[in-house]
């Protein structure tokens, strides 16, 4: 299975996060992505912590006939579309859009996969649990709970609350 992340935390041409985030979605399926499977939205605190607005956050599992590769450069692409302009680390952002894994390849040239620090973030192995319970980190060998388990205490993601979910 491929995994997606999302997030965002400053509103788009699209209205607010969560509306970024579906056109993303909708953007991924026009350019030849099948989304089999989304989580929820989370409400996320920024890592690292900082003063700026919490990120709204979702991971989407999908099937391409894209090489990693090509689809990074995909994913690169709706960002700039959906406004995202890169200028410092971690600033806030309309839309960032992570290749996580891609089925069970083990990469270390880009895109690194999995992604680096895939078991190191509450706001994505959250969302992954909710759509791919059981799924085992390719290179740790490790289960998604079990990574949830060995999470900081200060890393908060939570789901949203009255929010639209369309799955």
């Amino acid at each position: 299975m491929i995994f997606i992340g999302l997030g965002s935390n400053q509103p788009s041409k699209f209205g607010p996060p969560q509306a970024t985030l579906e056109a993303a979605l909708n953007r991924i399926t026009q350019e030849g992505g099948r989304i089999v499977a989304r989580s929820r939205f989370y409400n996320s605190a920024p890592v690292p912590a900082s003063t700026q607005p919490w990120y709204v956050n979702a991971v989407a599992a999908l099937e391409t006939r894209l090489p990693p590769e090509d689809l990074l450069f995909l994913l690169h692409r709706i960002e700039t579309e959906l406004g995202r302009v890169r200028r410092e680390k971690n600033a806030p952002r309309t839309i960032d859009l992570d290749l996580l894994a891609y089925d069970s390849l083990i990469r270390e040239s880009p895109p690194i996969l999995p992604h680096p620090r895939l078991h190191e973030r509450a706001f994505v192995l959250l969302p992954l649990a909710e759509i791919a319970p059981g799924w085992i980190h390719p290179r740790l060998g490790v289960p998604v709970e079990q990574l949830i388990v060995n999470l900081p205490p200060e890393q908060v993601a939570e789901p949203m609350k009255g929010a639209a979910q369309d799955r």
